[in-house]
C-alpha cells in the first residue's frame, strides 16, 4: 500500500474523519487488522482561516505548499488536501512536490457522474459556493452546478465556522440546511454536493430527498483505491 499523506487542520474535525475513513476503508479492503499507511501535517486553522479573510491565498497557499514538501520528505506517495475550499491552492500546492495530489472536486465529480446525475447543487463555504475554482472545477466534467441564494449562502458558511469547525452540531442547523437542500432540489438540482469536509458531520443521506455526494468520503475512497492500486 502507498502511503498517504494529509494536509490537515482545517478544521481537525473533519481531518479526524479523514483518518477515521482511510483506516475503516483499507480494513474493509484488506480485512483482519490491516490499516492505512499514512502521514498527517496538520496546521494551525485560525492562521489560515485570517489569511482567507483577508484574501490573502498565495500565503495561504505557500503554508500549504510547505505542508506538501513535508509530507513528501516523510514519504508519502500520494497527497489529500483535506478541505474543499483551500483547493483555491491546490494548483500551488501540488506543484510543490514530485508525487500526485488527489483533487477532491475531481473524485467528487467521478462519484455524481458514475450516478448519472448531471446538475447539482453545492453547499460549502462562501468561497466555495461563490468563486469559480471549486464550481469551475465541477462543470468541466459537464456539471451543472447551482448554488443556494444570497440568505442561504450565508446561513451556509456561518454554520461551518462557528458552529462545525468547533465541533458543534445542532439540530437547529441541520433544519436550515435542509431548508437550503429543498430550495436547490426546487430549482432543478438532482443531487447535493457536501462541498465542506465538515458538513458530513450535520447532514445525513436521509436530510435530502436528493442523494447527497460526500466530498470527505469520496475523496478518502479514492485515495484507499489509489494506494492500493500498484504502479
Amino acid at each position: 500500500m502507498k502511503t498517504i499523506g494529509l494536509i490537515g487542520g482545517m478544521s481537525w474535525e473533519s481531518t479526524a474523519e479523514y483518518y477515521r475513513l482511510l483506516n475503516e476503508l483499507t480494513r474493509q479492503r484488506l480485512g483482519g487488522l490491516h490499516s492505512a499507511k499514512c502521514v498527517l501535517y496538520s496546521v494551525d486553522f485560525a492562521e489560515i482561516e485570517r489569511l482567507q479573510a483577508e484574501a490573502r491565498w498565495d500565503e495561504a497557499g505557500d503554508i500549504l505548499a510547505e505542508a506538501a514538501k513535508a509530507l513528501e520528505a516523510a514519504g508519502a506517495e500520494l497527497l489529500l488536501l483535506c478541505t474543499n475550499t483551500m483547493h483555491k491552492v491546490a494548483d500551488r500546492v501540488g506543484s510543490a512536490v514530485g508525487v500526485p495530489l488527489l483533487h477532491l472536486a475531481d473524485t467528487t465529480a467521478e462519484a455524481v457522474r458514475d450516478q448519472g446525475v448531471h446538475r447539482v447543487g453545492l453547499l460549502g463555504t462562501a468561497f466555495t459556493m461563490e468563486q469559480d475554482f471549486y464550481r469551475g472545477r465541477l462543470a468541466s466534467h459537464g456539471l451543472d452546478v447551482l448554488v443556494p441564494k444570497a440568505a442561504g449562502r450565508e446561513t451556509v458558511h456561518r454554520v461551518i465556522y462557528e458552529e462545525l469547525c468547533l465541533g458543534v452540531v445542532k439540530e437547529e442547523s441541520r433544519d436550515a440546511y435542509r431548508a437550503v437542500i429543498d430550495e436547490l432540489v426546487a430549482a432543478g438540482a438532482e443531487g447535493i454536493v457536501l462541498g465542506c469536509t465538515e458538513i458530513e458531520l450535520l447532514i445525513r443521506p436521509q436530510d435530502s430527498p436528493v442523494p447527497v455526494f460526500p466530498t470527505t468520503r469520496l475523496h478518502a475512497e479514492a485515495a484507499v483505491s489509489r494506494a492500493l492500486t500498484a504502479p
